[in-house]
């Protein structure tokens, strides 16, 4: 017998689910090594946002025994008597690995409170502080594909964990034996809405900037995921009309039916609220991820049509609207090695600290005291007021209160979020930013590129002469060590290379940097082309250097 049989076979013995069961004895009936050992070569470990992978049978993927593992582990860092928050989103199983979390948690000793209902993340995220609980858990993937699920957990300040919990967290699951043999527990208290949903949203309605316009047409999909509830409510409570939905994305859905991916981000995610937008004349388009912790935004042309913004954009307009609505010098604004540069201007302007952090929204919340905004280019806000943040993760419900309350100010001066756009890029010159995605099949790929450009860094891409490469494994600035490279080039543009935390994707994130000379908005649209060509030269040769 194989070691790999040799290990599926104890898998079987302890595995509580019929269907991961019956997958599994298929592979081995059929002898196929190849698959036994992406199932049983490794273990998920917790990376950029928890654990995250495939649901099925063995360890690398995402099942009953993986969560119930992770489960004990938490447990045995935690100890007895902690208190813990279990949340979920409408992911296939999702509810079940909730379940089974309580189970293991309660039989542990620890007190467990699980959420009654397919909630977002940043209800999860705002109830462990609400509660003083210890740590919370959100079952969720995000935006990955339907076939994934994942388990996000959160340390007692209300923000994702970082090192060294998690690798304290990855030892103790090591730790743990047969899953069959953990003692269960099945009293664990019950969250209604009015214990903990009320709650989050009368934080929002206390902490968002939204200011006291409120006329502003809004088309709105929460992409089959768990969003629409709670965001219609937060718009009710705050004298906004509700949203307009896109009907066939509007109820939970775990096959996302109408998009290949239930990624705002991705090419066609976008079309059927972009289409209802069209039809109603909406101001702005809004679109949450399926566990509505990200926020899409798309601004209506002056000649029809919409266009989406980027992160970048977005972050940048969202803190300017955050520093105009606060004050104090000892605000701070955050945000990551990836996003744009401009941030730190607009901080400079303002007069208030700046903070630059790894990827990932658990390292903005460690930015420091003061925080009353940070954002990621990957469409991630979290917005607050001076008395503070209300959910210490990102936030795709409150990020649309405080986008619909910038929308409702501008079409009442008679302006559009692209004019106000047009005026940062006046003000600091046009940032603009992109980024190159290349998707593997086999994770040796990603290795071999970024070994290959630490080997030979490139002189110049894009036609600019790289001024300085520095190595992040280095943890340079002050910053922990992580693996990304990133390259300064003349002109003030910038290109970092990391491997994703969350997907087996290579990802380059490009900024250029481009006067704006005057007051007329030709100025501004010359210097778009300009930036747009700058960002495909660099987007070629970038391609050529990581083989994409």
């Amino acid at each position: 017998m194989s070691d790999l049989v040799r290990r599926a076979r104890e898998w079987l013995a302890q595995d509580p689910d019929p269907e991961t069961r019956a997958e599994l004895e298929a592979i081995l009936a059929r002898d196929d090594d190849d698959e036994l050992a992406s199932r049983f070569g490794a273990r998920l470990e917790f990376g950029t946002a928890g654990l995250r992978g495939e649901l099925g049978a063995g360890p690398a993927r995402m099942n009953r025994v993986t969560v119930m593992r992770a489960a004990a582990g938490l447990a045995r860092v935690l100890g007895p008597g902690g208190h813990v928050v279990i949340g979920y989103d409408a992911r296939r199983n999702s509810d079940v690995f909730a379940r089974d979390t309580a189970a293991v948690l309660t039989g542990a000793g620890l007190r467990a409170s699980v959420m009654d209902g397919r909630w977002p993340t940043p209800v999860l995220a705002f109830a462990v502080r609400h509660l003083g609980a210890d740590a919370g858990v959100m079952v969720t993937a995000s935006h990955n594909p339907p076939r994934d699920n994942g388990y996000k957990v959160y340390w007692g300040d209300g923000a994702q964990i970082v090192p060294p919990v998690d690798a304290e967290i990855s030892r103790a699951i090591d730790a743990v034996g047969r899953v069959d043999e953990l003692p269960l527990g099945y009293s664990w208290e019950v969250l209604t809405h009015e214990a903990i949903v009320a709650p989050y949203l009368r934080a929002l309605a206390g902490h968002i900037p939204v200011g006291d316009a409120r006329d502003v047409r809004v088309a709105y999909t929460p992409l089959h995921g768990v969003g629409a509830e709670t965001l219609a409510e937060a718009f009710l409570g705050l004298g906004f009309a509700a949203p307009e939905m896109v009907a066939a994305q509007r109820d939970p859905d775990p096959d996302f039916p109408t998009v290949a991916f239930p990624n705002p981000e991705e090419p066609g995610a976008m079309d059927l609220a972009l289409g209802l937008a069209e039809e109603i004349g909406a101001d702005i388009v809004l679109a949450n991820d399926p566990d509505a912790d990200r926020c899409a935004v798309g601004a209506r042309l002056p000649g029809g049509g919409y266009r989406m913004l980027t992160g970048d954009e977005l972050g940048c307009l969202l803190a300017e609207h955050v520093l105009a609505a606060t004050s104090g010098d000892d605000r701070l604004v955050a945000t990551t090695i990836v996003s744009s540069s401009l941030l730190g201007k607009i901080a400079a302007a303002h007069g208030v600290r700046y903070a630059e952090t790894l990827t990932g929204f658990k390292w903005i919340m460690k930015a420091g005291p003061g925080l009353v905004f940070g954002y990621e280019e990957a469409l991630g806000y979290s917005v607050g007021s001076e008395a503070g943040l209300p959910v210490h993760d990102k936030d795709g419900i409150g990020a649309a209160l405080a986008v619909a309350g910038l929308a409702a100010r501008a079409r009442r001066d008679g302006r559009t979020l692209l004019d106000l756009l047009d005026d940062q890029a006046r003000r600091y010159g046009l940032h603009a930013t992109g980024q190159l995605s290349v998707r593997v099949e086999d994770l040796a790929v990603i290795a071999r590129a970024m070994a290959g450009l630490r080997a030979a860094p490139p002189a110049k891409l894009g036609g600019r002469e790289v001024e300085s490469a520095e190595d992040l494994a280095a943890g340079l600035s002050g910053l922990p060590p992580t693996d990304g490279l990133r390259y300064r080039l003349a002109g003030g543009a910038r290109v970092v290379v990391r491997p994703s935390g969350t997907e087996p994707k290579l990802k380059c994130y490009l900024e250029v940097v481009v006067p704006v000379t005057g007051p007329a908005s030709g100025d501004v649209e010359r210097a778009r082309a300009a930036a747009a060509a700058d960002l495909a030269a660099l987007k070629a040769d970038l391609a050529a250097a990581v083989g994409g």
